[in-house]
């Protein structure tokens, strides 16, 4: 621990807006050992991101280091040529993104992706292939010796994030940046994530920073933590001193959140507004859904969970049309919808809408809110000229955004839960009676997560609005959901009304997504682990 591998002295980042560059990173220090894990903690717009780059001598477009020092084993990045610093990328020092879906070329397979670096470095592709197998096999990815050799687009999001992981050690690098690396996991892979990762940290000696807003997370994975507001630090500890006794009130704030849960619900007394019947849906050849039904009534929320691969996402398609399923039927206040989108009416494509997990993949980076938001108002409700902008204003101010301040801004322009708020006000803007909310809380930090929990919940009861919501997030399931229905492998393994899913006794799968819920405990991932082995 006494070898130091990276030195951070008073940085200084500043964003250009307009004509002025404003302050993003306020002299922060960092300091890293070698084979040590350092957590970054802060609330969206923080800086993590920006100083977990800034490591690596980068700055986002728009972005520049403008001041301090920064020091990687001995060579001044600040100062260094931009070939040295491409050199020291991918090689020794490496970044696995928040979302591998957007990162990974789908054009290329992920084998050709892995063995990119290596063979630039003077590997021979065949070393670099078997050496990605390894590592596949270390990042207990399924059929390892197979995987690679698929698309982005045919692994699940879990096994996409534990290739990426693999990517970043293929030249054994010093440092490896982690930002938020299982935030968009289900809880299940997210412990098989954490334990590969950080043991592929310790076989390799390689020191990490590791960027997350999930306090119960950082607790298994780093050895000190920093917390970072608006810029600046607040203060920095040991992990197990910072959980037991966090000294600034903003960080004992973050200890706190994600206060809010609703009350419980009386059962529904009315016909449910949305009925999915003996569903049996598959891609290509292959099964995906069997046998799955369920109900969703006016003003409730079903809450669908299960790990990366279940079938959750799938069934959402099959509601809205996008599969149509083998067998079973999707029935929508008493009527029976056609299965292929193509073939229902204006009317039954408005009455259901989505709102998708990554609001910077969902939103057209070149068009204006007033043109996101007003694309359905116009195309299902025909509003047009004062009507549709009085309309979109209306539903800037529903989302709780100013009109006049954003109604002209692009997506670059908001932060993360920004975005997805205008993710809601785009489905609103339909007037559906059905939301399908697809993971749309799990790329957001905790603070922001709670209000635009508390959003959704609004926006319901006023209203009266029926949400399937998908997650993988059973404290997000605690706080929103009235039923709850756990899938595996396609199937509903179980359902019922939330208080009755979270009292014992409990299905098998639905125990083991109960028990895979990180704590606020160093010694938790290490005492499950070793458990499970010995169960088995």
């Amino acid at each position: 621990m006494a070898d130091v591998l990276l030195t951070i002295k008073d940085l200084k980042i500043e964003g250009r807006a307009g004509d002025d560059w404003l302050p993003i990173i306020k002299g922060v220090d960092l300091t890293l050992h070698r084979g040590e894990v350092l957590g970054l903690i802060g609330e969206s717009g923080a800086g993590k991101s920006t100083l977990g780059l800034a490591a690596m001598g980068f700055a986002r477009d728009g972005c520049r280091i403008s001041g301090g020092e920064i020091d990687f084993d001995g060579i001044d990045l600040r100062r260094a040529s931009e070939g040295k610093k491409r050199a020291l990328r991918g090689r020794r020092i490496a970044y696995v993104a928040q979302s591998a879906a957007a990162s990974f070329n789908p054009a290329h397979k992920l084998i050709d992706q892995y063995s990119e670096v290596p063979v630039l470095g003077g590997m021979a592709r065949s070393k670099a292939e078997e050496e990605a197998k390894t590592l596949y096999r270390k990042m207990q990815l399924p059929e390892p010796d197979e995987i690679g050799f698929r698309y982005p687009h045919q692994v699940s999001g879990g096994q996409l994030q534990r290739a990426m992981t693999a990517m970043a050690m293929a030249n054994h690098p010093d440092l490896i940046i982690f930002d938020e690396p299982t935030t968009a996991l289900d809880v299940t892979t997210q412990i098989e994530v954490l334990a590969a990762i950080r043991d592929i940290v310790r076989d390799y000696n390689t020191a990490a920073i590791y960027i997350t807003h999930d306090l119960a997370v950082v607790a298994q994975m780093a050895d000190r933590i920093k917390i970072l507001l608006r810029g600046e630090q607040v203060e920095e500890a040991d992990t197990r001193t910072m959980l037991a006794a966090p000294k600034a009130e903003y960080t004992k704030s973050l200890w706190a959140v994600r206060s809010f849960a609703r009350p419980v619900a009386p059962p529904p007394q009315d016909a449910p507004l949305v009925s999915v019947r003996n569903v049996r849906a598959a891609y290509g050849k292959v099964d995906i859904l069997h046998d799955v039904s369920f109900d969703i009534h006016a003003g409730r929320t079903l809450a669908v969970v299960g790990e990366s691969g279940s079938g959750k996402s799938t069934v959402a398609r099959v509601i809205t049309g996008l599969l149509p399923p083998r067998e079973g039927e999707v029935v929508f206040d008493g009527e029976t919808l056609p299965a292929d989108y193509r073939s229902r009416t204006r009317d039954q494509l408005r009455q259901c809408q989505m709102i998708y997990q990554m609001a910077d993949t969902a939103l057209n980076p070149k068009l204006r809110l007033r043109e996101l938001i007003g694309r359905p108002a116009y195309m299902y409700l025909g509003l047009r000229g004062r009507a549709l902008d009085a309309r979109i204003r209306e539903l800037l101010a529903l989302i709780e955004l100013e009109p006049d301040k954003y109604i002209d801004r692009l997506p670059s322009e908001l932060s993360g839960g920004q975005k997805q708020r205008i993710g809601i006000a785009r489905a609103l803007a339909a007037e559906p009676r059905l939301i399908i909310c697809d993971e749309v809380t799990s790329a957001l930090d905790q603070i922001v997560q709670e209000g635009i929990l508390k959003l959704l919940d609004r926006l319901q009861r006023e209203l009266n609005l029926a949400y399937m919501f998908i997650t993988h997030d059973l404290s997000t399931v605690r706080a929103i959901a009235d039923e709850v229905v756990v899938m595996q492998k396609g199937r509903v393994v179980e359902k019922g009304p939330k208080p009755e899913m979270f009292a014992p006794p409990h299905e098998p799968y639905t125990e083991l997504l109960l028990s895979s819920v990180p704590e606020m405990d160093p010694d938790w991932l290490s005492q499950l682990l070793d458990a499970r082995a010995g169960k088995t």
